[in-house]
């Protein structure tokens, strides 16, 4: 066994961020789609977009996805190989 607590710490709270089934979603769907806007999440999950918008940012404070801005429009993606790698491995 190893006492890195640290790795520990900051991958318990990388499956803190993503057990969220609206934040799972999310996640996923960046994965399949590479990267896309919060108006066409907000079309495929049919929640508001304020919604959207909150997991959004927590999934941006745990550093799992990052938005990269257009004009007025923000495209968002995954931007953490760890979460990519459990989404396939959850979902495939």
């Amino acid at each position: 066994m190893e006492k890195d607590f640290k790795r520990y710490t900051e991958t318990a709270e990388l499956l803190k961020v993503l057990a969220h089934p609206v934040r799972l979603c999310i996640v996923k769907g960046l994965v399949e789609k590479g990267a896309c806007n919060v108006s066409h999440m907000q079309d495929c999950l049919e929640l508001p977009q304020s919604t959207i918008s909150q997991h959004l940012q927590k999934l941006r404070a745990a550093g799992i996805v990052m938005g990269e801005r257009s004009g007025l429009e923000i495209s968002y993606s995954v931007s953490d190989e760890r979460a990519v790698s459990l989404i396939k491995t959850l979902f495939n």
